[in-house]
């Protein structure tokens, strides 16, 4: 099928029991199973050792995104709780200029119990630090389709909104972890590298690495470098519709610099590979941006750098090489002396979509009828089946605290089958 948006959500559904997914992560984080396909076969080991099941010289490519305390709980006067839940930055603001806001900021929230909050009624929190008292408003603000805008203000230009979130709020544990977040997951629902404050949902795949791990690749030559990609709630959004044409991905803000681009591109004819659907996304957002570029569809810095769900179907006409297209973008940037990338993408990965720049991924296991499980099925074909049937047949653990799989792309066998 060459329209992805005729794609039957049935089809990419399988049976998962509420035992298989994971509520807690494992005591180590490199113990987790890791199984390995490859030109149809299946194998497994562990994360441990990844290192040994790499070529020497490839390229993985890791979301250096971190997880915020998006989840903030106010009480009203007559003792009812309110959750509000920080999806994105109000249009206003990028995510990283949000995130630098003292004393108020404009956030799109989910609200959990709106119904019992009166349009202009101030939802108030109050927490000692160690100098003083902050105070934390929130003022709804407008209703719109499926969020709503609030204004968060507080009583010190002393912090900014990613330090009161980290004073106040919780860890955003996903939906399907039906239990409150406890003082591990402040640690263990975040990589080990983590470094740029925006996601409120975990690039999961890299919650297995260690620095131990990111040691022994670079002892076996094993080329790292990082993107970031902010992950927004939508990667938990259920696909409700039959088929594809009438699901809405959000889109994402991503950052790369122009130094990691060229990397990406010297190393081309070796295997890259992305840790995460995140990292798949974001690097090949870039390779369409290269050909929007090449083709003169941006021309200017003050063009929106932007790739719509399914702009790549479109641009596909152009048979552009991954070098080609990458290089544009590097010219871009120098053009317009841009050091960093930042860019939205909502990027929707389906059959018959093909990728320009990754050779494999490692990811996790994903959700039934989801686009993350869309995405696999996109890279290997209908041994996406085969895969998922083993991990349940052989004890795997699912979703985010689970375990994760490395897979080889053979594009012939995405393709076609």
């Amino acid at each position: 099928m060459n329209d992805p948006k005729k794609l039957s959500i049935n089809n990419y559904n399988y049976y998962l029991p509420e035992d298989r997914i994971a509520k807690y992560p494992l005591p180590q984080r490199d113990a987790s199973k890791l199984l390995i396909y490859q030109y149809g076969k299946i194998s497994q080991d562990i994360y441990r050792n990844l290192p040994d099941l790499l070529p020497t010289d490839s390229l993985l490519i890791f979301n250096d995104t971190k997880v915020i305390e998006a989840r903030l709980f106010f009480q009203k006067p007559t003792g009812g709780i309110i959750e509000l839940f920080c999806l994105e930055p109000d249009h206003a603001y990028d995510i990283t200029t949000a995130m630098e806001q003292r004393k108020e900021v404009r956030w799109l929230c989910l609200i959990g119990g709106a119904s019992k909050w009166k349009h202009g009624q101030l939802l108030e929190k109050r927490i000692q630090s160690t100098d003083n008292e902050i105070i934390l408003q929130a003022e709804y603000v407008e209703k719109l389709a499926d969020c709503f805008v609030i204004r968060f203000s507080w009583n010190t230009d002393q912090l900014t909104f990613a330090e009161i979130l980290r004073l106040i709020g919780a860890v955003p544990l996903p939906p399907y972890i039906k239990r409150e977040a406890t003082a591990v997951d402040a640690e263990r629902y975040q990589t080990v590298y983590a470094h740029e404050k925006g996601s409120v949902a975990a690039p999961t795949a890299g919650l297995h690495f260690t620095e131990n791990i990111l040691e022994e690749l670079a002892s076996k030559k094993i080329r790292t470098d990082f993107v970031t990609l902010h992950v927004g709630a939508g990667t938990f959004k259920p696909v409700k519709s039959e088929t594809l044409e009438h699901h809405e991905m959000h889109a994402e803000f991503i950052r790369v610099s122009r130094r990691t681009i060229e990397n990406i591109v010297s190393n081309l004819s070796r295997k890259v590979i992305p840790v995460g659907t995140t990292s798949l996304r974001t690097i090949e957002t870039l390779y369409w941006l290269g050909v929007k570029i090449a083709k003169q569809f941006i021309q200017d810095n003050k063009d929106e750098m932007f790739i719509d769900q399914w702009e790549s179907y479109d641009l596909r006409k152009w048979d552009i090489s991954a070098s080609k297209a990458l290089k544009c973008l590097v010219d871009f940037m120098d053009e317009w002396n841009m050091d960093q990338l930042v860019a939205r993408t909502q990027i929707l990965i389906a059959r018959p979509y093909q990728t320009r720049v990754a050779s494999g991924i490692i990811t996790n296991f994903h959700q039934p009828k989801s686009t993350l499980l869309l995405l696999v099925a996109a890279l290997i074909g209908d041994d996406w089946k085969k895969v998922y049937d083993y991990a349940l047949r052989n004890d795997f653990r699912f979703l985010s605290y689970g375990d994760g799989c490395l897979l080889w792309f053979d594009s012939t066998v995405a393709a076609t089958s």
